[in-house]
């Protein structure tokens, strides 16, 4: 059957990653997304406009997205399948073919995928973002501490396979959080709740 083999999931997660949720809920409100703050298309950038019930609908949606690739995968095809879905939803939502390859950064689609990969993985990774947010008051911080937490737990936590596929994802994250860190290191960044 088709959907037994693992590289269906990659072009089956890839399009799941691609569904930009959060442009579409602001364009459901009159907003042009890439006008607002840093253009970008994941949740932060929704909160920016005001609307916190669209941010937080595009948080779990975005999540919802990967932990589906994921679970799917999983289900018809096994293990290596659900990694390879995961890895390929996050690619997706990163660089979908619908806007010029140009998405979001991924931590809300990371939360996901590590949630379904192992609900354990996902609390750690969940925990690590909104502490270090809270810590430092920067998004990307948390983003891109999380990022780092993925892999980590899935080796402590004997989840070898996952331990790559996440080490493949932080890479991606921590490369599409670029302008980011280098805001974050000349003092720049925006502050969570800053104006």
């Amino acid at each position: 059957m088709m959907l037994t083999n693992p590289l269906i999931w990659a072009v089956i997660g890839y399009l799941l990653g691609s569904i930009p949720f959060g442009l579409l809920l602001a364009r459901g409100q009159g907003i042009d997304l890439r006008g607002v703050g840093s253009g970008n298309i994941g949740a932060t950038n929704v909160l920016r406009t005001g609307r916190k019930g669209i941010a937080l609908a595009t948080l779990l949606l975005d999540a919802g997205k990967g932990a589906a690739a994921v679970l799917l995968a999983q289900h018809f095809a096994g293990y290596e399948a659900a990694q390879i879905a995961g890895v390929a939803a996050f690619t997706g939502h990163c660089f979908p073919v619908w806007l010029k390859f140009n998405g979001g950064k991924g931590v809300s689609t990371l939360l996901g995928v590590a949630f379904a990969a192992a609900p354990l993985i996902g609390v750690c990774v969940a925990l690590v973002w909104l502490g270090a947010a809270a810590i430092t008051r920067y998004s990307s911080a948390g983003g891109l501490a999380a990022a780092v937490a993925a892999p980590v737990a899935g080796y402590f936590l004997g989840a070898p396979g996952w331990t790559i596929a996440f080490a493949v994802m932080a890479v991606l994250l921590w490369w599409r959080h670029a302008d980011n860190i280098k805001r974050l290191a000349n003092g720049t960044e925006s502050k969570i709740g800053a104006k």
